[in-house]
């Protein structure tokens, strides 16, 4: 046999028994940001290089040492995106999304590319839910964002995830507090890591988030930001914190949190857990309102967050929280011989027409073969299909829990079979309820 080619390390494949649950969390995150207003935007894999260092902050480990950055053939600098939010701006920017009633809420669940070292809950490929509101200064703004993620965690029953927050302050607070960090972190400079001395001229908030030991020691000491804030900040920060109250949302004020981008501004938060390791942040986010005039707009206030799937499912799978897993077959119809093959197959396009998870022999297998092989695919129901069958018009349809045989006619057999399922499923003979069908296609299909 040939060398296999592996998958990329901090990459991952998702296999079939898994893609049910990852599409069940999927579209649950895409319900729940509907019934908030936010509708989904979907945007290029790949973007000029420009916009992330722009948009994300050229002083961030992000833009220095994580993004997948190539030329192209036609020597343009582009980058495989390491967030969404950048993206999501300047859709909304180029297409003038700006101009419909605001606030402008969207959602996207996308992938994401950064290269850093593998480890728990982070790879280098991953899975981002992410939701941004552009229009709203307003507190419950604020508020709405972290309710919406507080949902997310709800929803799937997640215990132990803590929301931290705080406020960054406005450009105006940050200079004096910039000020402050710059004389504090002075005092250690030859202690300091080569990116924190880099840092400590261009954006000193960034030391605050570098991972090194020692800079991290160094950093308990440093100035807090929540001393330093404006008056309309620390009134904002305040009337977050109020709303949060009314919602019931619980939340530790932790000044630490500054979180890794360059654009974000007074409220900033994070919901972690300690069911991952050392990587706990499952969601994070803020406001970012100075980003939209940054890559050439209109002074625009804007906030939003991103959340891990990987770290989403890591936190179910170590909590044991059990997911749906993908439809299991309804019918399997096994021809016996290859004279009545065909009509198997008819019947089985008839039915999957009407929304019925169907199977049918194409392997040519003998009787006994294919009544294996749908117990083994966990096939709800079982019909065999021979000249008897066709000569009779009618087909014995077996429930494969109850051992239960209905005879049912082969004209219209979709609606016959659908009615089956129907009374079985009231009367309790059946382990799998009706609500495994597509409910509105089956009642559709009654109606009919």
């Amino acid at each position: 046999m040939a060398n296999l080619i592996n998958h990329i390390k901090g990459t991952e494949d998702i296999l079939p028994d898994e893609t049910g649950r990852q599409r069940f969390i999927e579209s649950s995150l895409a319900e729940i940001a509907k019934v908030y207003g936010f509708k989904e935007i979907r945007t290029p894999v790949f973007e000029y290089t420009e916009l992330f260092q722009r948009g994300v902050g050229e002083t961030t480990d992000v833009v220095q040492k994580e993004m997948y950055t190539f030329d192209d053939k036609g020597g343009r600098s582009v980058t495989l995106r390491p967030e969404g939010t950048a993206g999501a701006v300047r859709a909304y920017l180029e297409h003038g999304l700006f101009n419909k009633p605001l606030p402008e809420k969207i959602f996207y669940i996308l992938n994401c590319y950064r290269y850093e070292k593998p480890q728990a809950g982070r790879m280098r490929e991953f899975q981002q839910f992410g939701v941004e509101m552009f229009g709203s200064e307003k507190p419950s703004a604020d508020a709405e964002i972290i309710s919406l993620a507080n949902e997310v965690f709800s929803f799937f029953g997640i215990k132990g995830i803590e929301l931290r927050l705080n406020s960054i302050g406005c450009p105006e607070c940050r200079k004096k507090y910039h000020e402050a960090l710059k004389t504090y972190f002075e005092n250690y400079r030859s202690e300091l890591c080569a990116t924190c001395l880099d840092r400590l001229d261009k954006n000193p908030m960034r030391i605050l988030d570098c991972k090194s030991p020692v800079c991290k020691e160094i950093c308990k000491g440093a100035p807090v930001i929540l001393d330093y804030l404006c008056d309309d900040c620390r009134n904002h920060f305040d009337e977050v914190k109020k709303y949060l109250d009314k919602l019931g949302i619980k939340y530790t004020v932790d000044p630490e949190i500054v979180r890794g981008l360059d654009y974000y501004t007074r409220t900033v938060f994070e919901f972690v857990s300690t069911d991952i390791g050392a990587q706990g942040t499952v969601c994070g986010g803020g406001r970012y309102d100075g980003l939209v005039e940054e890559l050439g707009g209109q002074k625009t206030p804007a906030l939003g967050f991103g959340l891990g799937l990987v770290r989403l499912k890591k936190v179910m799978e170590n909590q044991g929280i059990q997911l749906p897993e993908d439809d299991t077959c309804e019918l399997y119809i096994a021809p016996l011989d290859e004279s009545v093959s065909a009509e198997a197959m008819r019947i089985a396009c008839d039915l999957r027409s009407a929304g019925i998870f169907t199977q049918v022999d194409v392997s040519g297998r003998s009787l006994k073969s294919q009544m294996k092989y749908a117990d083994k695919i966990g096939a709800k129901y079982t019909a065999v299909l021979g000249n008897d069958e066709l000569e009779s018009g009618k087909l014995k349809v077996k429930n494969m829990n109850t051992g239960n045989v209905t005879e049912l006619e082969i004209d219209d057999f979709e609606d016959h079979f659908m009615r089956l399922c129907l009374n079985e499923a009231a009367e309790g003979l059946s382990d799998n309820p009706i609500g495994d069908f597509n409910l509105d296609k089956l009642i559709n299909g009654l109606k009919g």
